[in-house]
């Protein structure tokens, strides 16, 4: 089979939502479709030792949330799926932001009881902002929740995105019936004994399904499916991939129900690996020369080991087991011998991959995230992924003066896969951490713990509204404690301001400091 082939096999794809709507149980639904697990642990399984697949890391399991993001790979009807299950929590939108770099389509996932929630709005945002072509799950249909025109008309004025229905709901919560599939032109039933039977429309008039076209729910669905067929807005696979219309889906994670008609239709329409642009140009995912991008690095996935695991995406050529390549940021030629894939924190050695693919490379503690892997003499780098600057700081001491090799190696590790950021006070060694969150605090103090053996202590400086400084030469007498003077991880001069007011003030009395917003930066470079 040839690159090209391989290539349009391939469907990757991100899960958001916002906590608690689900997006974890349908992830287990859609790895049971591929065998890879037996039987879905959820959240709710804490109480009897049964854990998510896709929550790897020993805090996962004992909060029930998803605090880092998972990669799954397996077949399925012909094609070979890449999923990317990331945190639903707030305080990870950065590496939320980053997964969203590596996948060609997006699956939202909405609570029919509660609607668009922050989180979901946020992250939309920036899929719209990439133009990433989004499929909408409405879950948890089999309890009482909204009704589904308001829900689409939700989603429409606060998402500003067209919205087509691709089946409809018959009744909800202990009156739910099934749906109309409109895509596939049948009804399928729903039960809690037998859970799903596909009738197609044709057979519908058979005697046996007489008592249920005569309820209240299917008179009315059928109604509204005549409506939408008459008088809705047309399909346009075009606006689709282009992230202008979203294709919705009514269903049930927990049931499961309506997962598979979804999972079918959204593999045959989701999108195979596009051109990925270049500091170049644009690279094409069937270029017979294999390159990639880092964008997640996972320390202490196998705890025995203390490895470190680069997760990178493939965007172009055939990945081969001790393939030679370049890293783009330093020239240096690296041999790739040690590569996986992943169910979570289950891998698989892997021989062969193809753009789309993300596979998991051994990390010697050289890559970054962002960094280009290249095969071939010309060296060239994929879009640099934006860095987001933190809102909570903390000072981090170790307790143990005795153990600062550990706490060196712990913060030195934690800080390389981003769910924190390093500061040094300017010309010490006193560190400083900045978070998006509390939670990720929680997971740097816990992690620090139990895999490094360095217990920590936290002191918050409180929010901080970060600049970073443009010019060569440095006032420290400009600064002191309000105003604080500090390095990032690469030594460029960072001032944490107290607040906006602190800002303003110093921007008066010192108009000829160069002062950088990183967030409006990153703002105008996705725009």
């Amino acid at each position: 089979m040839t690159i090209s082939e391989e290539v349009q096999k391939r469907r990757t794809f991100a899960i958001i939502s916002h906590p608690d709507a689900g997006k974890t149980t349908l992830t287990e639904t859609l790895l049971l479709f591929g065998n890879l697990i037996r039987s879905a642990g959820t959240v709710k399984g804490k109480k009897t030792g049964k854990f998510a697949t896709s929550d790897w890391m020993e805090i996962e399991k004992q909060r029930g949330i998803s605090v880092t993001s998972s990669v799954m790979n397996f077949p399925y009807n012909g094609l070979q799926v890449n999923i990317l299950d990331t945190p639903g929590h707030e305080d990870f939108s950065e590496d939320t932001y980053r997964t969203l770099t590596a996948v060609d389509s997006v699956v939202m996932i909405i609570d029919a009881t509660k609607g668009i929630e922050a989180q979901t709005k946020k992250l939309f945002k920036v899929c719209r902002m990439r133009g990433i072509p989004i499929f909408t799950f409405i879950n948890k249909l089999d309890r009482e929740g909204r009704e589904p025109f308001e829900l689409l008309e939700e989603i429409e004025e606060v998402l500003d995105i067209e919205t087509y229905p691709m089946n409809w709901p018959v009744g909800m919560g202990k009156r739910f019936q099934g749906i109309f599939d409109r895509n596939g032109n049948q009804f399928v039933k729903y039960s809690s004994e037998d859970k799903e039977t596909f009738v197609p429309y044709e057979e519908l008039d058979q005697p046996e399904f007489d008592d249920l076209k005569k309820t209240e729910e299917y008179q009315t669905a059928s109604d509204e499916v005549s409506l939408l067929d008459e008088a809705g807005d047309q399909f346009s696979m075009d606006k689709v991939l282009k992230g202008e219309l979203t294709p919705v889906f009514f269903g049930s994670a927990l049931a499961p129900f309506g997962v598979q008609t979804f999972f079918d239709t959204f593999i045959e329409m989701a999108p195979p690996p596009a051109p990925r642009k270049t500091t170049e140009s644009v690279v094409q995912p069937d270029n017979p020369d294999f390159s990639g991008f880092i964008f997640k690095i996972q320390a202490n996935m196998n705890p025995q080991h203390r490895d470190r695991v680069a997760f990178l995406r493939v965007c172009s050529g055939k990945f081969e087991r001790n393939l030679s390549v370049k890293l783009a940021r330093t020239g240096k030629t690296i041999n790739l011998s040690q590569s996986q894939q992943f169910v979570a924190s289950a891998r698989d050695n892997i021989e062969e991959a193809y753009a789309g693919d993300i596979i998991g490379i051994y990390d010697p503690n050289v890559y970054r995230i962002g960094d280009t892997l290249v095969e071939g003499k010309e060296l060239f780098e994929y879009d640099e992924l934006p860095q987001f600057p933190p809102e909570l700081y903390k000072r981090v001491t170790a307790k143990n003066v005795m153990k600062s090799k550990q706490f060196k190696k712990g913060i030195e590790q934690l800080v390389q896969e981003g769910a924190i950021q390093l500061f040094k006070k300017y010309k010490t060694e006193s560190y400083i951490v900045g978070a998006v969150g509390d939670l990720q605090f929680d997971v740097f103090k816990y992690r620090m713990q139990n895999e490094y053996n360095s217990d920590i202590l936290l002191e918050s400086i409180g929010e901080r509204v970060p600049r970073w400084i443009g010019d060569e030469k440095v006032k420290e007498s400009l600064f002191d404690e309000r105003n604080m003077l500090v390095e990032d991880r690469e030594g460029n001069p960072v001032v944490l301001f107290k607040n906006e007011f602190s800002l303003n003030w110093f921007k008066d009395q010192h108009p000829e400091v160069d002062l950088i917003d990183l967030y409006e930066v990153n703002k105008y470079d996705q725009t």
